[in-house]
């Protein structure tokens, strides 16, 4: 399992309706990906970049992140062909950041959500790590559950 977590903190651009759960077993060490890795279904909300998200957990606030925005996140990422990348929910470690330290697929993203609000992203690679060198740095499309844990 590659480790993302430093590669989403990106320093100064050098260089996540129905509820589901999906929690590693105890002593698990990936998630399996979901059955609609490889591509956003039909009824997915598409943003003009290219961008796709469904809504997998409702959120219960009205506060949303903006661009200057700290946040804390759990997340899990996969390639389309089902291999998890990075999770913070393995980890059992939430991760924070501030919306300008992350690819422009998460920044774009995570404005959408609101606090307690978990999204499923199909993140193109252009809005992912494609334009960034960085060794290790997946490449391609990316598919992230990101779950928005807190905004300051």
């Amino acid at each position: 399992m590659m480790r993302l977590a430093p590669l989403l903190l990106l320093s100064a651009l050098t260089l996540s309706a129905c509820t589901l759960k999906e929690e590693p077993a105890a002593g698990a060490s990936t998630i399996p990906a979901p059955p609609d890795v490889a591509a956003p279904p039909a009824d997915a909300l598409k943003t003009p970049s290219g961008l796709a998200s469904k809504v997998l957990q409702i959120g219960m606030s009205n506060v949303r992140p903006s661009l200057r925005s700290l946040v804390r996140v759990h997340y899990t990422g996969w390639t389309p062909d089902g291999q998890m990348i990075d999770s913070s929910v393995v980890r059992g470690e939430p991760t924070e950041f501030r919306l300008t330290e992350v690819v422009p697929g998460w920044t774009e993203g995570l404005q959408l959500m609101v606090v307690g609000e978990k999204r499923r992203f199909w993140i193109p690679g252009d809005l992912g790590y494609d334009k960034i060198d960085r060794p290790g740095a997946p490449k391609g499309p990316l598919v992230f559950d990101i779950e928005l844990l807190a905004v300051r």
